[in-house]
């Protein structure tokens, strides 16, 4: 037998404060503030922590990398892309070396990626992955990394890469996975827009 419209207006109104909790209780069990990051046990030379980016034309996945100061990790780079890619993970001016070193390169014919360098000391962490290709390496975070004014990133520098969105932000975080304080966080979208005006974002 049908419930009669004034019943049923009556049964939605006494459940809707119900919903309402209901929808409040799901939301904050699903963690989506700050505080509610799940922690990071830092990785040691005994045990790395593995960390996981995979390259895509021409995205990075995940959109922003955790990394802890000091910790020692395992950085797997997937190439999920039809062309080669390589993850340079270090500072402003580490990103924008390797931009410059391979730049030459635009021209070069298809092939194996050309031999480029840049100076040691600004070297970072350079992995190159071919189509379909995975690559694990050992490295251990500097300790002063999150001190760096303008940010760390992960960044392709293969002519035309970066421009394109290949380049994702570092957010340094703590054990409990609260991000630390740095000196200026940058995004790959700040990145992103000192390429478009013709800029370098180390500059600003």
């Amino acid at each position: 037998m049908p419930t009669p419209t004034g019943v049923r207006r009556r049964l939605l109104g006494h459940a809707a404060p119900a919903l309402v909790a209901a929808a409040a209780l799901s939301a904050a069990a699903c963690g989506t503030g700050p505080a509610d990051r799940p922690r990071i046990t830092p990785g040691t030379s005994d045990h790395p922590r593995t960390v996981i980016v995979i390259a895509r034309d021409y995205t990075f996945e995940p959109p922003v990398v955790d990394l802890v100061p000091g910790e020692t990790v395992l950085v797997q780079i997937i190439n999920g892309g039809l062309v080669a890619h390589e993850a340079v993970v270090g500072p402003l001016p580490v990103q924008d070396a390797w931009e410059a070193a391979e730049a030459p390169t635009a021209s070069a014919p298809p092939g194996p990626t050309p031999q480029v360098s840049v100076k040691p000391d600004l070297g970072g962490l350079r992995i190159v992955v071919t189509s379909g290709e995975r690559k694990d390496v050992t490295w251990t975070v500097p300790p002063s990394a999150a001190g760096d004014t303008g940010g760390w990133f992960v960044g392709c520098h293969i002519p035309g890469h970066r421009a394109k969105g290949m380049v994702v932000p570092v957010r340094f975080v703590g054990s409990d996975g609260r991000p630390l304080a740095t000196l200026a966080a940058a995004s790959g979208d700040t990145l992103r827009a000192a390429l478009r005006e013709g800029g370098s974002a180390a500059s600003r």
